[in-house]
Formats: C-alpha cells, structure tokens, sequence
C-alpha cells in the first residue's frame, strides 16, 4: 500500500515498476508455487530466478550483486511476496545485513554476492528446542581446538536449513554468545526437514553440529559478541516480517472481495450487506494503519535514527492487520473458502509463522509497554 513512500516521485515509478514485475512473476509461476507450497518444497529454481531479477538483494551494494537499495526497497519486495505468494527472501536478507554489518572481506567475498544473487542459499541456525528468544537456555558450544572452533548442537526452526549452501550458527563459547558462518559441506552436519504450518516455500528443518570444525576465520563479529550481531540484523528484518504481514493481509482481503463482488444472495450481492461491509472498512483501516507505521519505520531508518520502537509498533499492527483481514476473507467468501485447494488456509497459516517470527505480538508489546513506562514524556504522550 506504501501510504508514505509513495509520497516521492523517484520512489513511486520504483515502486510501481517493481509492483508489476512481482505480479507477473507471480501470476506465470503460480501453479507451480502453489504446488511447492503444498508439497512443503523449496523452488530452488525459482528462487534463483527471483534473484536473478534483482529481488534477493534489496539491501546490497551494486558491486556486490544487489540493487544498492534501502530499506524502503525491501520492505516494498517483502509486501509484494506476501500480496502475490511468492518465495520469501527474507533470511536472504537478514544474511545479507549480517555480512555488511560485521563480515570481512573474505566473508563478504565468499559468501554475498551469492546469497544477493539467489545462487547461494543462506540460513540462521539460532532457535533450539528449549531456547528461542532466551539466549541464556542455549546448548550449542563453541569449544577452541588450536586456530580452529568446534561447534556442538542441535538446531530447530530452522528455515532453508536442508536446503542452504551456508548457515549462521549462533553458539556458547568461552567469551560469551558467538556467531559463524558455517559451510554446509563440513563434515559432521546433518538435517532432517520438518513439516511447518506455513511459509512451505522456505521449509523449516532440524540442523544437527557433531563436532563441526571450522577456522577462526568462520567468526561473524568478535567472539562473544554475538548479541551485538544478533540485534544489528532483527530491528530491520523486523520490518521484512511487518511487510510480508501486510502483503498476505491484502491478498487475502482483495481475493475475498473478488468473490464477494461476484456471489449473489437473494437479490443482492455479497458486498452489498451493512455487516460485510464493516469488515471490509475495518480490516482496510487495519492494513492503512500497519502500512502507515511501517513506511514511517522505514523513513526513520533512512535518517539514522533508533528504529527499535518504529519496528515494534510497526510488525504489531501489522498482525493485527493480516489477522483481520484474513477473518474478513473468510467472512466473505464463506464455504468456498474451505478447502486445501484454494489460498484462504494457506495465507492464515503463513501468517500465523509470522506473527512469532522475529518477535511476537507478546514480545513486541512488552517492548513497547517498557519504552512507553522508561520515558519521562511515555514517548510522545505527555
């Protein structure tokens, strides 16, 4: 919807451009992701010709494969993969940031031009069984073995974990929590794929280290400076989540009025009811708002301001916004609605992914409660 970034001319022909091409791309390829969506599949080639087109690598410099964007740019990619049921390149993303922000030389030319390119596939292996958003419960080890790391764990939720070419392990280790980038051909790392609810087109998989040697050189940032790495990348890739939460509510509001405009009851349409069309009113409030809060995080980074609350707020009323939208979908499309072979299930499923990933509607609003309750003027209020 991009309610603000649409407000300058540059940024608009952009956007517009870039609107058309993920439509058509979506619409040529639909059978195909829908049928590797079911079948919880990874479209590799797909993936590699969604970033041949330029839309992996949002955030990375021209030199280094990507559009030299912002992150206007990819929060417009993001919205429109949500709008359109597209391959999701959001951990693409999130290792893209990690490499600008903390990577050498030798990483950055390793690894980033691939990963903004679509022909390298980059995962996070952070979450474990018994520790998400708490680093503190976390197993895996890091353990110094002459110049060399020994990592030791086993790794969940993690998405593209069978199917990347490199994965970001975050690890204990002497000096604290640790980062590495880890190549997916060592000796000792096994994968079993798992069966998530939603987002199939990047399935999720059990990534397990035994004993996993990699050089010194592997280190994302310093040694026990893990969170600072951590929290660098998800205040961005917050807004990735926020987007692709707008993107599904759309979709799903717009298929749904597309039915409706259509089903005729009695002597009207659908659309026609004083109740229907509440919902419609409500849900699009909901999408303009999240829209709202989300443009103007994306501004506020683009000035070098602190984003933290901007993002918070922004991916909070976006789960609001998809949540609304989807139960308005199904309000107007009704029985046609149920069933595995149309979208309405598999887009309140997807979303149901996002509301916990990178941070959920529980986290976000005791992160906001705090900032409200910390400032003497409750951010704005006094």
């Amino acid at each position: 919807m991009y309610p603000t970034l649409r407000t300058d001319a540059r940024g608009r022909t952009w956007i517009d451009t870039t609107v058309a091409t993920l439509a058509a791309f979506g619409e040529e390829h639909r059978a195909r992701l829908d049928a590797a969506n079911r079948a919880g599949e990874f479209p590799r080639d797909l993936y590699a010709e969604f970033g041949k087109l330029g839309f992996l690598g949002p955030l990375v410099p021209t030199e280094h494969g990507g559009i030299g964007g912002g992150v206007a740019e990819y929060v417009v990619i993001s919205e429109e993969v949500g709008r359109h049921g597209l391959v999701s390149g959001q951990i693409a993303a999130q290792g893209q940031r990690w490499l600008l922000d903390w990577g050498t030389e030798e990483q950055k030319e390793r690894w980033l031009r691939g990963i903004a390119t679509g022909e390298v596939v980059f995962s996070e292996s952070i979450s474990e069984k018994n520790a998400g958003s708490s680093f503190k419960a976390m197993k895996s080890t890091a353990e110094r073995d002459g110049s060399d790391w020994i990592l030791t764990g086993t790794k969940t939720h993690v998405n593209l974990g069978a199917d990347c070419d490199v994965t970001l392990v975050y690890a204990m280790a002497p000096e604290g929590l640790t980062s590495f980038l880890v190549d997916m051909t060592l000796p000792g790392i096994s994968t079993k794929v798992t069966d998530p609810v939603g987002l199939r087109l990047i399935r999720t998989a059990d990534v397990d280290f035994d004993h996993v040697r990699v050089p010194d050189s592997a280190l994302l940032g310093p040694a026990g400076g893990g969170l600072k790495t951590f929290l660098s990348t998800f205040n961005i890739s917050r807004l990735g989540n926020a987007s692709e939460l707008i993107g599904l509510g759309r979709r799903a509001l717009e298929l749904g009025l597309r039915y409706a405009g259509a089903r005729q009851v009695g002597d009207n349409m659908v659309t026609d009811f004083q109740g229907i069309q509440w919902m419609v009113a409500d849900a699009w409030c909901d999408l303009q708002a999240a829209s709202l809060a989300r443009d103007d995080a994306a501004l506020a980074h683009a000035r070098g301001e602190d984003i933290a609350l901007h993002t918070s707020t922004a991916k909070r009323l976006a789960i609001r916004a998809a949540e609304q939208a989807s139960d308005a979908s199904y309000s107007l499309v009704g029985g046609h609605g149920l069933y595995f072979d149309e979208p309405y299930t598999d887009i309140v499923n997807d979303i149901k992914v996002l509301k916990v990933a990178g941070g959920s509607a529980e986290i976000l609003r005791n992160y906001v409660a705090r900032r409200i309750l910390k400032d003497p003027g409750h951010e704005g209020l006094a």
